[in-house]
C-alpha cells in the first residue's frame, strides 16, 4: 500500500489519474488534457500497474486529523506539496513533519512531490527545500526520503514518480 497525503488543493486527484493513464499501454503516449477532477472526501484507491500492482490510497486534505488509521500496511508514503502556493508551505512542513514521526511510519519509504512547477509563480523547488529546512529533515528522519519536482498538470516527472514506486514496492503489494 502506498500513501498520498498532502494539503486540500495540492493535486492529488490529478496526479492518480495521470500515473494511471501513464502506467497503462507503452507509458510513453501523450497524456492528453488533464481529466476533471473534485476534492477527495474521504478516500480513494488506485490500483497502478507498474510492471506490479501497485494501490495508492488517496486520503483527501481535510482527513488530515484521521490520517493514523491508515498507516498500517503502509510501504511508502507519497506527500505532496504545492510550489505555488508559499503561504501554504509552512502548514504542509507541520504535517511532513507529523508523517515523519509517525511510529507507524517508521518504515515507509517517502517521496515528497513539490506540484505545479508549470505555474508562472511558483517556487524553484531548491527554495522551497530551504524554506523547509528539508536538509535537516532528511537528517534527523528514520525514513529515506527523495523528492520530486512534478506538474501532474503537464506529466512533468511523472514517469520518475512511477519508477520509484516500482523500486520502493515489495512484491507483494
Amino acid at each position: 500500500m502506498c500513501l498520498l497525503l498532502g494539503a486540500s488543493g495540492v493535486g492529488k486527484t490529478l496526479l492518480v489519474k495521470r500515473l494511471l493513464k501513464l502506467s497503462s499501454g507503452d507509458g510513453k503516449g501523450d497524456l492528453g488534457d488533464p481529466p476533471p477532477t473534485r476534492p477527495t472526501v474521504g478516500t480513494d484507491l488506485t490500483d497502478i500497474v507498474v510492471p506490479r500492482k501497485i494501490t495508492i490510497r488517496e486520503l483527501g486534505g481535510c482527513m488530515g486529523p484521521i490520517w493514523p488509521s491508515y498507516y498500517g500496511n503502509c510501504r511508502s508514503l507519497l506527500f505532496m506539496m504545492d510550489a505555488a502556493n508559499p503561504t501554504q508551505l509552512s502548514a504542509s512542513c507541520v504535517q511532513l513533519l507529523g508523517l515523519l514521526s509517525a511510529e507507524g511510519l517508521a518504515e515507509a519509504s517517502v517521496l515528497i512531490l513539490f506540484n505545479k512547477i508549470d505555474v508562472p509563480c511558483y517556487m524553484t523547488v531548491e527554495e522551497m527545500k530551504s524554506l523547509i529546512r528539508l536538509p535537516d529533515i532528511i537528517a534527523c528522519a528514520k525514513q529515506s526520503i527523495s523528492t520530486v519536482a512534478v506538474s501532474a498538470h503537464k506529466g512533468t516527472g511523472l514517469a520518475e514518480v512511477l519508477h520509484w514506486l516500482q523500486d520502493t514496492q515489495g512484491t507483494d503489494s
